[in-house]
C-alpha cells in the first residue's frame, strides 16, 4: 500500500477546518479519477490538519502526484501556512471493517 501525506499547520483551528472543507470538497471529486483506495482528512487541536491519501500501486500515487500540484496551488492562493508533504509506503496498516454483526431479533405482540 502507497500513500501521499500532506501535512498543514494554520494559523487556527477556524482556518484548519475552512481549509479541510475545501480540500474534503477538492479531493472527494478526485477519488474515481484516481482511484484512491482511501482518503482521510485530520484536524488537530492546534490548527493542523493532515491528509492521507492510499494507493494500490505506485503508478497511481505516481501519476497522482504529478497532476495534484493545481490543488496544493490553489490552496496557497486560498490559506497562509507551513506544509509538509511525503510519499511513502505503509509498514503497518490496520483498519476494522465498519460493520456490526448484532442481529436484533424482535417478537410480535
Amino acid at each position: 500500500m502507497y500513500a501521499k501525506v500532506f501535512q498543514y499547520k494554520f494559523p487556527s483551528v477556524t482556518e484548519a477546518k475552512v481549509a479541510a472543507s475545501f480540500c474534503s470538497d477538492n479531493l472527494g471529486k478526485k477519488i474515481t479519477k484516481y482511484h484512491f483506495q482511501s482518503l482521510n482528512i485530520m484536524i488537530g487541536k492546534e490548527g493542523d490538519l493532515s491528509i492521507f491519501i492510499k494507493f494500490n500501486t505506485i503508478d497511481k500515487l505516481k501519476k497522482f502526484e504529478q497532476e495534484s500540484s493545481e490543488f496544493i496551488q490553489e490552496l496557497k492562493q486560498t490559506f497562509v501556512f507551513k506544509e509538509n508533504q511525503y510519499a511513502g509506503v505503509f509498514v503497518y496498516n490496520y483498519e476494522s471493517e465498519a460493520t456490526s454483526a448484532l442481529i436484533k431479533m424482535t417478537t410480535p405482540v
